[in-house]
Parts: structure tokens; C-alpha cells; sequence
């Protein structure tokens, strides 16, 4: 078995694992942001256990459930009152990220439910992978989805990835269907991503599903190498470079030659 199979399979562990207990999670930390996980100041609470296995992922520390701690959603609320002034007063909110946060549907609805009932503004970032986990009422808790679309190539997203592409596309239209905002985040990695046609497809559908506000084009860097190597990992594009301003330039204009919104 080669590294990426061990790899795969270690992800597929991860969707048997026990849901915890109601009012439970487990993550890895929580942190405050700006700018990058929703708009405004953003308190972050980062969960553990994903099926994916992205390539260019940055937080490999967030794929294993067993190598979180638990928490209860009591204990993050507690702790974010600390910041909910500050965070109020900066126009931000709640970000619920990971690893995959549908990974753990009962803890991530609770957790978005006491956020927006208390009038914190909310958003999930999820690969929508797992979309069908979350409910109807989970998703009118959220303010924002901040939906991670690797690629619209589906052999391209599997090589990428090591899942299937469309339920990503299924949970996109039903956020379309639903009427929920959305920003979809694509990481612009050369070689992987950068390809003009798939570029042109991600552009197309995000013009179609008419509830995208804007698409962030994550250029890739290889700040998580240390991690990787902290961990006892291989970082498997260790040797890609980051885009250049010419690749980047080029792939912003292809989102708006679709009339769609690209930072």
C-alpha cells in the first residue's frame, strides 16, 4: 500500500466513528480571524475528524477525531463570551470550520443554533461532502456557508481529494434551492487547479446557483510544511510553487467574464 492509500483509508475511518454525545464535539481549537473564515472579526472554533484528504491541506493536526479533545457546546459558548463584545462591535461572528464540521451534525447544529439565537452572526465552512447531514433547520441557523469547491473536474476532485465531487454539487444547489448566501472558496494550486477548463467550469456553476456572493481564490502556499513534518507526514506538494500574479490575474478574470465576484 502506497502513502496516499494509507492516507485514504484513514479518512474513510473517520465517517465510522461514533457521533458524540448530543451537546458534545470534538475539536481542536478555537481562535479569533480576520478576514479569511467570513467577514469581520470571527471567532473560530475548529473541529476535528474529515473524510477528505486535500492534497494542499494546511491542517492536518484536524483529520483525526481521536486526536481532538472533547468539548461541550456549553464550554464554547463560555469561552466566547469573552470575545462576543469585541467580535460584535468588529461586524464578525462565529465560524464553525475544521477538519469537516457535517462531520459531527449534532454538535455543529447545537453550536449554530445558540450562536444565532444569541445574535451572533454565523457561518460553516465545509467541503459539503457530507451536505445531506445537514439539516434544514441547521442551515436556517447559518448566515453563511463558506462552501469549498477543490475543483469542478470530477477526476480532477478525486485525485485531489480522494472522495466524489457531486455531493459537493448536490449540497450547493440545495443551498441555492434554499436561498442560504454562500462563498465558494477555490484554492488555486499550479498544476492541480489552474487548468482553464476547470476554472471555466467552477465559474459557470457559481454563476448558475445565483446565491453565491463571491468566490475566494485561496492562492496555495506551503506554510503547512512544518506541520507535515511535526506530525510524522509527508507534505505532498512540497515541491509545487505558489501561483504567480500572471495565474492569479488570469483566473480572476475568468470569474468575472462569468459575472461572478472573485477576491
Amino acid at each position: 500500500m502506497n502513502p496516499r492509500e494509507e492516507v485514504l483509508l484513514q479518512a474513510a475511518a473517520e465517517l465510522r466513528r461514533p457521533p458524540a454525545a448530543a451537546g458534545a464535539g470534538v475539536i481542536e481549537s478555537w481562535d479569533v480571524s480576520v478576514g479569511v473564515d467570513g467577514p469581520g472579526t470571527r471567532f473560530v472554533v475548529f473541529t476535528c475528524g474529515c473524510p477528505l484528504r486535500c492534497l494542499y491541506c494546511h491542517n492536518p493536526e484536524t483529520w483525526r477525531m481521536r486526536d481532538g479533545r472533547r468539548v461541550t457546546v456549553d464550554e464554547v459558548m463560555a469561552e466566547l463570551e469573552g470575545y462576543r463584545r469585541f467580535i460584535s462591535v468588529a461586524g464578525g461572528g462565529v465560524t464553525v470550520s475544521g477538519g469537516e464540521p457535517l462531520l459531527q451534525p449534532g454538535f455543529t447544529a447545537e453550536l449554530l443554533r445558540r450562536c444565532h439565537d444569541g445574535g451572533l452572526h454565523t457561518a460553516l465552512d465545509t467541503s459539503g461532502f457530507l451536505g445531506d447531514r445537514a439539516t434544514d433547520a441547521m442551515l436556517a441557523d447559518t448566515d453563511l456557508v463558506l462552501l469549498d469547491i477543490k475543483s469542478s473536474d470530477p477526476d480532477g476532485y478525486r485525485r485531489l481529494t480522494g472522495v466524489c465531487l457531486e455531493p459537493t454539487l448536490r449540497f450547493a444547489r440545495r443551498l441555492a434551492e434554499l436561498g442560504r448566501p454562500a462563498w465558494v472558496r477555490f484554492v488555486l494550486v499550479p498544476g492541480l487547479t489552474d487548468d482553464p477548463g476547470n476554472v471555466d467550469g467552477l465559474a459557470r456553476f457559481a454563476a448558475e446557483l445565483g446565491n453565491v456572493e463571491r468566490v475566494d481564490v485561496l492562492p496555495f502556499h506551503r506554510m503547512a510544511t512544518g506541520k507535515y513534518r511535526r506530525l510524522g507526514l509527508r507534505f505532498p506538494l512540497a515541491d509545487v510553487e505558489p501561483p504567480d500574479r500572471a495565474l492569479l490575474a488570469r483566473v480572476h478574470a475568468q470569474f468575472q467574464a462569468y459575472g461572478v465576484t472573485s477576491v
